[in-house]
């Protein structure tokens, strides 16, 4: 059955898009797409996101060389975040590992205190960060000095 879905962009026309291997599943990526963005991917099949800290459309690994062939355009139920799964070449973080999930949290399970109480309420500018001890598993698969 094919349909129609309006993709929900925020107040400033952005949509989350999560890049997922489409070979081994793992997630590689977080970014944001505008609307040019979406559609330059649908219509060229590499992913294409809106970079917040340039304000500017970018072709995934178009400086880098790792670039995103996508497989498939994928739309959550409140049509509100988008899943690229991409077949990835090279590495996905701008670190030159291959994900940018390439620290795991440590902890024990208990959270202290003093890290403060989750009421729900409006967050103050102290529990707008929270440090937290981390190991990274992955390895580089590229040097990001020689390719930026």
């Amino acid at each position: 059955m094919t349909d129609t879905v309006t993709v929900a962009f925020d107040a400033d026309g952005l949509v989350p898009v999560v890049a997922q291997d489409a070979e081994t599943d793992a997630v590689l990526m977080v970014a944001y797409a505008d609307r040019e963005a979406v559609e330059r991917t649908v219509d060229t099949g590499r992913a294409h996101y809106y970079s917040r800290s340039r304000e500017e459309l970018w072709e995934k690994g178009a400086t880098s060389g790792n670039t995103q062939q996508v497989e498939a355009v994928r739309v959550d139920c409140d049509a509100d975040t988008l899943l690229y799964r991409v077949r990835q070449d090279g590495g996905a973080c701008h670190t030159g590992h291959e994900s940018c999930f390439h620290r795991r949290v440590e902890g024990d399970g208990e959270r202290n205190a003093a890290d403060g109480d989750d009421d729900g309420g409006p967050v103050s500018a102290d529990e707008a960060e929270l440090e937290l001890s981390v190991t990274t598993d992955g390895e580089q698969v590229f040097d990001p000095d020689e390719v930026y």
